[in-house]
């Protein structure tokens, strides 16, 4: 019998002064067996850094053929597809086939050692970029996982924070390729 995915709920704020986006949302995240709070957290963190109209979390897991969160337009074309983790080169090129702009967001320790294999492969995509989130800010934010939590997200000059009503994680993102 397969296991149920845990239903998380999150009141997110936003505070984007870079992009001028500013909103409450209320989350409902399908946290899949297999899903780590700290990966569940980080698809959070993607969501907030790139909130718009249409933007939605996915089956991401459950579908191979979806991203952790995407943003389509009226029409129903992906305009943004944010992947998390380390997907290959075939994912990632299929993905920039599909939609105007896709952004992978690494967090592990082991991202040098997948970038390092995939880069040379990509740098031909002009919509794609890449970022490293620290895997010290990725377990940080993991810390922060609650089955009804309430998250304050501020952006400003480029500086990142994640707040809850009792922690505080800055999150610093290294851009390994930036879309053109």
């Amino acid at each position: 019998m397969a296991l149920k995915a845990t239903i998380y709920k999150a009141d997110l704020q936003i505070a984007d002064m870079d992009r001028h986006v500013y909103g409450d949302h209320a989350l409902t995240i399908a946290r899949h067996p297999s899903e780590t709070d700290e990966r569940m957290m980080v698809r959070v963190l993607a969501y907030a850094l790139h909130a718009q109209e249409g933007i939605a979390f996915t089956k991401g897991l459950f579908d191979v053929d979806e991203p952790e969160v995407w943003v389509k337009n009226l029409a129903g074309e992906i305009t943004l597809w944010i992947d998390i983790g380390q997907p290959d080169d075939v994912r990632i090129r299929r993905a920039c086939g599909r939609a105007e702009q896709v952004v992978v967001l690494c967090y592990s320790s082991s991202c040098d050692v997948w970038w390092k294999q995939i880069a040379g492969k990509l740098t031909r995509f002009a919509n794609l970029t890449v970022w490293q989130l620290p895997a010290e800010t990725s377990q940080a934010l993991a810390a922060l996982a609650a089955r009804s939590v309430r998250l304050q997200c501020m952006v400003q000059d480029g500086e990142i924070w994640i707040n809850t009503d009792t922690a505080s994680v800055p999150v610093k993102l290294a851009t390994l390729q930036a879309a053109a």
